[in-house]
């Protein structure tokens, strides 16, 4: 680990890593611990927290829609502060530049890589992908991150959001007309059909991407909202006026989002004008809960779990189970316990999967091993 990453470990707000920790844990095997524990305790409440735990079908939101969004969001809110420093140093103009590009082109590659890209069957590639958008978001908020203050950066929130949904609206599909907002109608499908090569998913929605070309200039929207939290926590403000500000963006976000979604449906798959407002108001209100418990009432053992999956998050998103197959080690530790544990066997094998991989990021946080692209 290099100089500039020891000091952003000790100057970084602890509440960040915590919450970007918490949005992984569901990723690596939170959410099938609590579908297991619906599987086996079948009652409403079980039923809702298992409701919450899968993506709406196409309009709608649930909890897990906003997994990818509060990354994206927690992407943005570090800007300020490691991009601002390197800047406010003097020590070298083109470092952040080279940084953006190494960092975007490395996102982009991996996963394209994830999709395929070395099988050179280019033509049944999907070429966007959920690393593809976070590299895209990253590059283009960093450079108004540099480029730009903070009124510049909202006012650019502001009219994509505005823009996207006229667009949306306005402009006419072929054999289908202006304002229909289904999978095979909405203009975000139709721009991928014409645009974007190799294939669409159907896991997802089939008729465009659910990383595709409009969604990504409103999930850069999102990423711009972490960037402007970013900078109100950088700010000289006391702490409970942070908090207070977060808490009161968040409600306006809601209110307006829910509200917008009425005339504009709050859709994750095609990334929705009233989806980012909705999202990041539920973003920024847990990350205010986040604050003030670790960072203001200085409540951080708790968040030591989180924390060590956050320090690693890409790299035990990304790792590919030919490297490491935690399934087939926590496998080796419990396969004797599942076969006796009835109908418990997967919730067994889930949490254990899930206690390997935590305790491989624990060996690389220890050892103060913290990769980044």
């Amino acid at each position: 680990m290099d100089s500039d990453q020891q000091n952003l470990v000790k100057t970084r707000i602890v509440s960040i890593d915590a919450l970007r920790g918490f949005d992984m844990f569901w990723i690596i095997g939170g959410g099938q611990i609590f579908q297991g524990l619906h599987k086996i305790f079948d009652n409403p409440v079980t039923s809702v927290i298992s409701r919450q735990l899968g993506h709406a079908q196409w309009e709608g939101f649930r909890f897990e829609d906003l997994i990818f969004p509060l990354f994206l969001f927690i992407v943005g809110i570090v800007m300020p502060f490691s991009l601002l420093r390197r800047l406010e140093s003097r020590r070298n103009f083109a470092g952040p530049y080279l940084k953006i590009i190494k960092r975007t082109v490395l996102l982009v590659l991996l996963g394209m890589m994830g999709n395929g890209l070395l099988n050179f069957n280019w033509a049944e590639m999907r070429w966007m992908g959920v690393l593809q958008r976070i590299g895209l978001c990253y590059f283009f908020a960093a450079i108004l991150v540099i480029h730009t203050r903070w009124r510049t950066q909202a006012i650019i929130v502001g009219a994509i959001l505005v823009l996207c949904w006229a667009a949306m609206t306005l402009i006419p599909v072929p054999n289908y007309g202006p304002g229909v907002i289904t999978p095979e109608g909405c203009l975000s499908s139709y721009i991928d059909r014409m645009l974007l090569p190799g294939i669409f998913n159907k896991s997802f929605y089939g008729y465009g991407d659910a990383e595709g070309i409009l969604s990504t200039l409103t999930a850069i929207c999102t990423t711009l909202l972490g960037v402007l939290t970013g900078h109100w926590l950088r700010s000289n403000n006391s702490g409970n006026r942070k908090i207070a500000g977060l808490v009161v963006a968040g409600l306006v976000c809601l209110i307006a989002g829910y509200i917008w979604g009425i005339y504009f449906p709050i859709i994750k798959k095609i990334w929705t004008s009233s989806y980012v407002l909705v999202a990041g108001g539920w973003s920024l209100l847990l990350l205010a809960l986040f604050y003030w418990v670790i960072d203001i009432k200085g409540y951080k053992k708790w968040a030591f779990f989180f924390i060590v999956i956050g320090m690693n998050s890409i790299l035990i998103y990304f790792l590919p189970d030919g490297v490491v197959d935690f399934v087939k080690i926590a496998n080796f530790f419990v396969e004797g316990i599942a076969k006796h544990a009835g109908i418990f066997a997967p919730l067994v094998l889930a949490i254990a999967i899930l206690t390997v991989k935590w305790l491989f990021l624990l060996f690389l946080y220890r050892h103060k091993i913290f990769i980044k692209v």
